[in-house]
């Protein structure tokens, strides 16, 4: 098994949606994403998405 970390400090819908797009017509399949929240703030600041593949 493989793993794939992506970060991104631009969370939006459409740069999540990209990265997803971008990493499975790749052969990755999507495992989990992961917010890191600024205190105070209700917006994420990052996030990570997890992505794996068998190999």
């Amino acid at each position: 098994m493989r793993y794939k970390v992506v970060e991104t400090s631009t969370v939006t819908d459409d740069s999540l949606e990209a990265i997803l797009n971008e990493w499975t017509q790749q052969g990755w399949q999507f495992d989990a994403v992961k917010f890191v929240m600024h205190e105070g703030s209700r917006r994420p600041a990052m996030a990570f998405v997890f992505f794996t593949r068998e190999e």
